[in-house]
Parts: structure tokens; C-alpha cells; sequence
């Protein structure tokens, strides 16, 4: 009498569907990272740009940040919109504060959100 060893058919199907959804949700939500990434790292640069200069102003911070978004490709989100500036304790704040949802498969949907602060000094 052999005894039978493995997995069978029905075992690997009951392994590898949540595996499947997992991968499946990772590369839905992998370009909105990779976009809030992009929003940061626009953030950052014009942060480092501005920040030296006395007479700065709102207005110059967010057309500073929408050229950035336009040369870096920055989708779902608009500058003058989305993005609050403010002045902090020592100098102005660039926050950014949004939601994305992106849909998986019937009505089920995941939903990101999205916030960041960055000071110019």
C-alpha cells in the first residue's frame, strides 16, 4: 500500500487564489505609489529650490510645484488644487492630502491615502 504525498489539485487551487489576489492587488496599486512617490520627490526638489528666497509666496510655490508635476509626469493630482501651502513655525509648508481608489475586480475596490508635509526652510 503506497501512501500518496503532494499536494493535489484542489490543495494548490485553495493555495495559489490568495497568492493570485495579492499579486493581482500589488500591481493595481503599484502605479498610485509610484505617482506619490513622484508628488514627493517634486515636492522635495522645489523645497530645496525655494528655500533661500525671502520674498516667496504661495502663488510661487504652487507654479514652482506645477512645473515639476508637468516635467515629472504627475498624474491625479493638480498642484493649485491638491496640494496647501501654508506658513509654519519657520518658514512654508507644502502639504499634500488625497485619496486614490482603485478598482480591483466586481464592486470591490482598495482605497489609498495620501499625506505628506514638506517644509521650506
Amino acid at each position: 500500500m503506497h501512501k500518496q504525498r503532494g499536494v493535489t489539485m484542489i490543495g494548490w487551487i485553495f493555495l495559489l487564489t490568495p497568492m493570485a489576489i495579492v499579486l493581482y492587488a500589488g500591481i493595481r496599486i503599484g502605479p498610485q505609489y509610484y505617482n506619490y512617490y513622484k508628488i514627493l520627490s517634486a515636492m522635495e526638489k522645489t523645497a530645496s529650490e525655494l528655500k533661500s528666497d525671502e520674498t516667496l509666496t504661495p502663488i510661487d510655490i504652487l507654479t514652482s510645484l506645477e512645473k515639476r508635476f508637468d516635467t515629472g509626469y504627475v498624474d491625479n493630482i493638480n498642484a493649485k488644487q491638491d496640494i496647501q501651502v501654508a506658513k509654519g513655525e519657520k518658514g512654508w509648508e507644502m502639504t499634500v492630502d488625497y485619496d486614490s481608489n482603485e478598482r480591483l475586480f466586481g464592486n470591490l475596490s482598495l482605497t489609498m491615502t495620501f499625506n505628506k508635509t514638506v517644509a521650506i526652510y
